[in-house]
């Protein structure tokens, strides 16, 4: 088979466009995580991506507390004493929270870089409130698909204007 009848293929190897079909125009959405582009038709198995995700990130916050358990009984058989322990628990309880918080942000505007490598340390060590507010948001949608909904539909309504064939002739306007 030689070149030009091969059908052309991206970087992964799978064809461009299937045979016969005309190549897309316009701006394509971006993929989520886990999900892919399946959250721009809600097929391809997106509610059993959505109900995997909801239970994968309840499982890993469930465990990941079982781990934290067994680190807090650590410190009580180390003998660290009663104000230790509090501030353990204060400072996962403080950075959960935050991290909840700022994940959940994350669903509805693109965050800052900055503050995002600023935050790095604090969301590592709150990442229980990180999975929970991942598993929340599966109940309602794929994490980031209302921004990625948002984000999408304004490039397509820019690609229209864009592409939109003006009707007779521009010389004969009048001018007023």
């Amino acid at each position: 088979m030689s070149d030009e009848t091969r059908p052309a293929r991206d970087e992964t190897g799978t064809p461009a466009a299937p045979a016969g079909s005309h190549p897309a125009t316009g701006p394509s959405p971006e993929p989520l995580r886990f999900f892919g582009t399946t959250w721009v038709r809600h097929d391809g198995g997106y509610a059993l991506r959505r109900t995997a995700a909801a239970v994968g990130s309840l499982a890993a916050a469930a465990a990941s507390c079982l781990v934290l358990r067994f680190a807090f009984d650590g410190l009580q058989i180390a003998g660290t004493g009663t104000f230790v322990g509090v501030l353990v628990v204060g400072m996962f309880a403080v950075c959960s929270a935050l991290a909840f918080r700022h994940t959940w942000d994350g669903f509805g505007r693109r965050p800052d870089p900055d503050r995002e490598s600023s935050l790095r340390g604090l969301l590592a060590i709150g990442f229980v409130g990180s999975l929970l507010a991942y598993f929340l948001r599966c109940l309602t949608e794929a994490p980031g698909e209302k921004l990625h909904r948002a984000e999408y539909e304004t490039a397509r309504a820019r690609h229209e204007a864009r592409t939109t064939r003006r009707t007779g002739n521009p010389a004969r306007r009048r001018r007023g």
